[in-house]
C-alpha cells in the first residue's frame, strides 16, 4: 500500500521502475514529497510533508538553510518527521526534518559512503509501523543493507547480501520480513532477508532456471503478491500474482497484458485476511498518451481503466480497507488534495468476460470540493486468470488456461507436470511461509 518515491529526475537504480510522486507511510497517515518553490531558474526544492488521517488533508513545507537537489529522496516517519537523504562529495547523508513553529528543525543521524565502483545507495519503502527506516547500497558483486533510522547510532549496517540487489517489499507487519530482487549469474530472483535472524537470505521465488522473477508488491494482510516475470513469455515480463502460503502457482492473467504499456503495482486494499483473491489492486499504467489508473482483482478478468486526477502525484497512492482508493495530487488551485475512487465490489463487477460493467467503474473527486476526473471505466475484453479459488473458472496451475493435455508451451504453465518442463515452486514451499502463516 506504500511506494518508495523520487523526484522528480533521479535514477532510483531500480532497473527502469517508473519514478513515482510522493511517499506514503504503510499506515497511509503521512506523506512526503520534494516540492518546488519559484519557477523557471529560480525554482528551489525543499521537502514537504502530508497529513492524510484527518478530515482534509493538509501539507507542512520543511525547508532547509539551503535548497535541495532535485535528487534528494524524502521519506515520511511514523511520527510525522521526514527522513531525508542527501548526497554530497560522495557521502550519502541523513537527517529528519520537523517543524519548529515557524521553522525546520533536524536532527542529523550521521552519514554512509560507498565505495566508488558504481555503487548506489537508495531508501527502501516505508516500514510497517514507521519507526524504522532502511537503505539498499547496490554493488556490482553484493548489496549492503542499512538501518538508517530506528537504531541506537545512526547508520547501522545490517547484512550484506551476496549479488546485486533491487526492489523492496515488507511481507510482514512487524518488519522483519524483507523480500528483495537479488541478479547473480545473470537471473534475477526474489529473494526474502529475515531482518531478526542476522540478515539470513532464503529464495522466495523460483519459478523457472532460466527466468527472471522479480516481485513488485505484497499485501501482508492477504498474502497476495504481484511478481514479475518472464517465465510464460521469455525475454518479456509478464504481470502475474500468487499468494504466500498457497499450494497454486504463480498466474499470469491475460488482461494485465497490455502491449506498448508499461503497467506497475502501487497499491493493494489491505484487510482482505481470507479473500486475496477480491484485494483491489491499484496499477499505474504508462503508455504514449501517458499515464493513468488501473484497477484489478484477481477474482476479476478485466482491468477498469480510469483517467488519472488533475495533478495526480503519479504511481502514489493507498488503499482503505473498505475499498476507497486515495490518490495524492497537487495543482496550482489545491497544492495538497486527494482524489477518492470508489471501487466496485467484485459482484457488482459484470460480466466475467469483461463486456458488462462498463459504467460504473468508480468515480473521482478531489478532496476539500477539489474535483477530480470522472472514472469512466472500460473492459479489455481479453480474459485471463482470475481468483485464487477459481471463480473465473481457470484450471489451477494453468494461467493461459489451457486445457488438461494441452501443452501451454511457456515454462511453469502446464496444467500436467511434465519431466521436461519446469513448473514454478508453490509459494507455500518458500521458507518465508513458516513465518508469514503464523
Amino acid at each position: 500500500m506504500t511506494a518508495c518515491a523520487i523526484e522528480p529526475s533521479a535514477d532510483p537504480g531500480d532497473g527502469g521502475v517508473p519514478l513515482v510522486g510522493c511517499s506514503i507511510t504503510a499506515e497511509g497517515a503521512y506523506a512526503a514529497r520534494l516540492a518546488r518553490s519559484g519557477g523557471g531558474g529560480g525554482a528551489a526544492w525543499y521537502p514537504e510533508r502530508w497529513t492524510l488521517d484527518g478530515p482534509e488533508p493538509y501539507a507542512v513545507p520543511l525547508p532547509g538553510n539551503q535548497p535541495e537537489e532535485p535528487g534528494t529522496e524524502v521519506q515520511p516517519m511514523g511520527d510525522g518527521r521526514v527522513l531525508v537523504h542527501r548526497v554530497a562529495a560522495g557521502r550519502h547523508l541523513f537527517a529528519l526534518l520537523y517543524p519548529t513553529g515557524p521553522g525546520t528543525g533536524e536532527l542529523p543521524l550521521g552519514a554512509v559512503e560507498c565505495p566508488a565502483d558504481g555503487t548506489g545507495l537508495r531508501l527502501l519503502p516505508p516500514v510497517p509501523g514507521g519507526e524504522r527506516a532502511y537503505a539498499l547500497a547496490a554493488g556490482p558483486r553484493a548489496t549492503v543493507l542499512w538501518q538508517i533510522a530506528g537504531g541506537a547510532f545512526g547508520p547501522e549496517r545490517v547484512a550484506e547480501i551476496p549479488g546485486r540487489c533491487s526492489g523492496g517489499a515488507w511481507l510482514d507487519r512487524a518488519g522483519r520480513m524483507l523480500a528483495l530482487d537479488r541478479e547473480t549469474g545473470g537471473r534475477t530472483k526474489a529473494v526474502v532477508v529475515d531482518l531478526e535472524g542476522d540478515g539470513e537470505v532464503s529464495p522466495l521465488l523460483q519459478i523457472a532456471p532460466d527466468s527472471d522473477d522479480r516481485l513488485l508488491l505484497a499485501d501482508p494482510d492477504s498474502g497476495l503478491v504481484l511478481i514479475g516475470s518472464d517465465a510464460p513469455s521469455p525475454g518479456r515480463e509478464r504481470l502475474g500474482w500468487g499468494v504466500l502460503g498457497s499450494t497454486l502457482p504463480v498466474r499470469f492473467p491475460e488482461c494485465l497484458r497490455m502491449p506498448d504499456c508499461v503497467v506497475t503495482p502501487f497499491a493493494v486494499q489491505p484487510g482482505q485476511v481470507l479473500t486475496p483473491e477480491r484485494c483491489a489492486v491499484a496499477l499505474r499504467v504508462d503508455g504514449a498518451f501517458g499515464s493513468w489508473v488501473g484497477v484489478w482483482r484477481p477474482a476479476e478478468r478485466r482491468v477498469r481503466h480510469l483517467p488519472a486526477p488533475q495533478g495526480w502525484l503519479t504511481g502514489a497512492g493507498l488503499w482503505t480497507p473498505d475499498g476507497e482508493l486515495r490518490l495524492p495530487c497537487s495543482t496550482p488551485r489545491s497544492p495538497c488534495g486527494v482524489a477518492r475512487l470508489l471501487a466496485p465490489d467484485t459482484a457488482d463487477a459484470g460480466g466475467a468476460d469483461g463486456t458488462n460493467g462498463a459504467d460504473g467503474a468508480g468515480h473521482m473527486n478531489g478532496a476539500g470540493g477539489t474535483n477530480g476526473a470522472a472514472g469512466t471505466g472500460g473492459a479489455d475484453g481479453t480474459g485471463g486468470a482470475g481468483g485464487a479459488s477459481g471463480a473465473d473458472g481457470e484450471r489451477p496451475g494453468n494461467p493461459e488456461g489451457a486445457a488438461p493435455g494441452e501443452s501451454g508451451g511457456d515454462p511453469g504453465t502446464a496444467d500436467a507436470p511434465a519431466p521436461a518442463q519446469p513448473r514454478p515452486v508453490p509459494l507455500q514451499q518458500a521458507p518465508l511461509a513458516r513465518l508469514v502463516t503464523k
